[in-house]
């Protein structure tokens, strides 16, 4: 094949990608359906062209269309693996961690029961043999939701909403080919009908061998380019080798899924190329990869589309009805989970809710793509498949995959608004109408002090001014005829927008460098959640999302447990590192949203929503100072490296801000820019590194701090450090519950706790004890020990505390004061304090 024309074709395919983006947009049609179009119309153009003798001069120009070497590996090894990777990329893995259960049901569960629908139901109408059905419900089952979730997007929908779909396009498509290798597999050996059991026992080497593939890939990707920090060319040309190296080695070497090694291995890169690459690296790095996204998909579709023609010759009057029954019953499979499991999955409080109309959305939505197309390709193209076979699954794919496209996708949008999901309800309607009444009376003072700088006619002024006015008194107008917001919900509306500018406050820090490039994403991510649960709770809802940012989670319990149980310090001295520079960064984050108050959303909502939302901001920053202090007071030492550190970046980039204006003012050349930048990034590397928190160290220096222990000497101390045992915990556990054998004396570190005992409380606070007198007096204990705020306390077993209590005077009157107070006699019921007395 002549290489110009090779290459023409190629060029030309670029130029309709690009026609076709705004073409969608001025049809309002999804961008997939307008490149699917467009390859249909130039495959079955060349075979018009090629079959005609109405212009000989494009027959060379047809053949190469037509003899273009697309082939499924072609999509399978070159396009699949970009799209994959650059979708894990982009998500918010955290945020996304928050809905797992819905995004695997979706990608899952709705996978297999698509596949056996079809499946069953192709196998109860017509003669093909059962495998080959579910070859065909495999192939059909993954969906493409691109055009869907640029819809949502440009109607605001609930981000969450966006998620769990873009979840579910990463995920079923790794579940879709894993059972279509599965499958297949079977229709090539000639087993007409597989059992369940044979076809599920290959799923676990499929799985885990490939994940397993991805991840280790990913490490060693990681480790290579961390060494690179300062050649980003170099750290994004491996990362281009990554995806593909993982795909081929799972699929080539280890006879896993090479999907799954894909997704494996862009979810690793996610969570720790943040922390590992410098920030410009990882940001130009995700830019990259998102343009070489945008070609992949857009060229797997349209060159997947010129095979549609070629595919459909063979049509037959029979396979018409064979496709309604694929229709019919894949539509019928997802409508029984979005409407069936997932509300009842809602219902047991295991998934978020899902409006109504946003799951017809999603049903409608379910569009098959370019990922269809390859898998039947790649049956075609089997020797080892049957000539029926083939025909059939080329048929009945490609045929469904037109019915999504040029029926679900030129109509979804019109189904979307006849579900009115493109109508902002009356509370948004009223609050748009004051925001641009309050926006045009900023506009109409700035207007007026830039006519007076440059000094314009006086007539001209007048004028606009007039129009202006007027235009300005219809919008007061209409916002004062508007609807009255309810307090309530402008205080919804006002939280929202502050958790919108806090988000905003990250992403500025993040580029200016103020907040590492190992926590950015988990600030981020907090600021979403808290953004998601202003949304859906109100005020309720954003005091619970911003408290869950202070809790310690799963993981932080499952590291203390790995400490106290078998000394191994290293994951908890990592979380608690973490915990630290979440916790300065929360503060300077939440200090700076004041001023937001105060000069945009006092100007909407009013002064009283301004002092209530000042009220909740104050809250918060109380709570997260708390939870600072407490680990300040607990690690004094590493609290100041890491505020060292901050101090450190933040001179870095004020000195980079200054060489750059320099530079822009001709101050300095290029030669002197570039040797003072040079300096600043190697001093910026330097700070970027964390101090390194060294557990049983700073638990020493703690146990100093306890008033309880200060007549103990340095060896008694380093011993008492080693024998205590750390629990973090959260406002509201239960530490201690009646009538539990007393084994532990606990001493709070930080935080505090409420006592209930017959109807009485007390409260204790850092430096005291509790459990001491249970412990001594050998009974169950008579009270129950609730947490106030997030707190750490350190626990002394029963052994250990009787043999402290011995030589400690300290320890002694604090025993001997509590029992007082108790009105019991320390020196009859507590045998241990009487010895200890006579001896003193």
């Amino acid at each position: 094949m002549d290489i110009v024309i090779v290459t023409t074709i190629i060029a030309s395919l670029f130029i309709i990608i690009g026609v076709a983006e705004p073409l969608a947009a001025r049809l309002r049609l999804p961008y997939t359906v307008i490149l699917a179009v467009l390859g249909m119309m130039i495959g079955a153009g060349a075979i018009f062209f090629l079959r005609t003798d109405i212009i000989d001069a494009l027959n060379p120009v047809s053949a190469a269309i037509l003899n273009l070497p697309i082939r499924s590996n072609v999509f399978l090894y070159v396009f699949l693996p970009t799209l994959l990777f650059q979708a894990t990329l982009g998500m918010n893995l955290r945020r996304m961690l928050d809905d797992w259960v819905p995004i695997l049901v979706l990608a899952v569960v709705a996978v297999v029961v698509a596949t056996l629908s079809v499946g069953y139901a192709l196998a109860w109408v017509s003669s093909i043999p059962l495998v080959a059905c579910l070859l065909i419900g495999a192939i059909v089952s993954t969906t493409d939701p691109s055009a869907v979730v640029s819809i949502f997007r440009s109607i605001s929908a609930p981000r969450r909403l966006a998620r769990i779909i873009e979840g579910e396009s990463l995920l079923n498509d790794a579940a879709a080919i894993a059972l279509f290798g599965l499958f297949m597999g079977f229709v090539m050996l000639g087993v007409p009908n597989p059992t369940l059991t044979a076809a599920l026992g290959q799923f676990p080497m499929l799985i885990f061998g490939g994940a397993l593939t991805g991840w280790v890939a990913a490490q060693i990707a990681i480790w290579v380019m961390s060494m690179f920090a300062r050649y980003e060319l170099a750290q994004i040309s491996i990362s281009v080798a990554l995806p593909y190296l993982a795909y081929i080695g799972a699929e080539q070497s280890v006879g896993a899924s090479g999907v799954i090694a894909v997704v494996a291995a862009g979810l690793t890169l996610n969570l720790t190329g943040p922390g590992r690459l410098p920030p410009e690296s990882w940001v130009n790095l995700r830019e990259v990869w998102d343009l070489l996204a945008h070609w992949a998909g857009a060229l797997i579709f349209i060159l997947a589309a010129l095979l549609i023609p070629r595919m459909l010759e063979e049509v037959r009057v029979s396979d018409f009805a064979l496709l309604g029954v694929v229709i019919l019953a894949a539509i019928a499979a997802r409508a029984a989970i979005i409407f069936a499991l997932m509300p009842l999955l809602t219902a047991l409080r295991i998934s978020p809710n899902v409006e109504r109309p946003y799951r017809a959305a999603i049903l409608w939505g379910g569009l098959r793509g370019a990922v269809t197309l390859a898998l039947a390709l790649a049956v075609t193209e089997s020797f080892r498949v049957p000539g029926e076979v083939k025909r059939v699954v080329a048929i009945l794919a490609t045929g469904f995959t037109l019915f999504t496209l040029l029926v679900q996708g030129t109509t979804l949008r019109m189904v979307i608004r006849w579900l009115g999901l493109d109508r902002l309800s009356p509370l948004d309607q009223a609050l748009s109408r004051q925001v641009v009444a309050v926006a045009l009376q900023t506009v109409r003072e700035d207007v007026s002090r830039t006519t007076e700088n440059y000094e314009l006619t006086h007539d001209i002024i007048r004028s606009e001014a007039k129009i202006f006015g007027e235009r300005l008194d219809d919008a007061v107008k209409s916002a004062e005829e508007s609807g009255e917001i309810l307090d309530r919900d402008r205080i919804t509306l006002g939280l929202i927008a502050l958790a919108g500018a806090e988000r905003d406050t990250i992403l500025e820090s993040m580029r200016e460098r103020t907040i590492s490039a190992r926590m950015s994403e988990q600030v981020l991510s907090h600021a979403d959640r808290v953004i998601e649960g202003a949304r859906t709770g109100g005020r309720s809802g954003y005091r619970r999302a911003a408290n869950r940012t202070l809790t310690y989670g799963r993981m932080f319990r499952a590291t203390v447990l790995l400490h106290n149980r078998f000394w191994l310090s290293g994951p908890l001295a990592a979380l608690t590192a973490d915990r630290f520079e979440l916790l300065l960064s929360q503060r300077l984050i939440l200090r700076d949203l004041g001023g937001f108050i105060d000069g945009r959303i006092r100007r909407i909502h009013g002064r009283r929503v301004a002092e209530l939302l000042h009220e909740l901001l104050g809250r918060r920053i109380e709570n997260v100072e708390a939870a600072l202090e407490g680990l300040r007071l607990q690690y004094p030492g590493y609290a100041e490296e890491l505020e060292r550190r901050f101090i450190r970046r933040t001179a870095l980039r004020l000195e980079e801000r200054e060489y750059t204006l320099m530079r822009e003012d001709a101050l300095i050349g290029a030669e002197v820019y570039t040797s003072l930048m040079q300096d600043v990034a190697a001093r910026r590397a330097k700070a970027e590194e964390r101090p390194r928190l060294d557990i049983a160290l700073q638990r020493s220096e703690l146990v100093q701090q306890f008033p309880l222990f200060e007549d103990l000497d340095k060896a008694a101390l380093k011993r008492l450090g080693r024998a205590l045992r750390t629990h973090y915990v959260n406002a509201g556990d239960i530490v201690v519950t009646k009538d539990s054998p007393a084994k532990s004396v606990f001493f709070i570190s930080s935080g505090a706790v409420e006592l209930e005992s017959a109807g009485q409380t007390w409260r204790l606070g850092r430096g005291e004890m509790f459990g001491q007198m249970a412990v001594l007096m050998q009974r169950p204990r008579r009270v129950e020990v609730r947490v106030m705020a997030p707190s750490t306390i350190l626990a002394l077993d029963e052994t250990r505390f009787r043999r402290l209590l011995k030589r400690s005077k300290a320890l002694q009157d604090a025993v001997r004061a509590s029992a007082e107070k108790r009105g019991i006699d320390a020196a009859i019921l507590v045998p241990e304090l009487a010895e200890a007395t006579s001896k003193h």
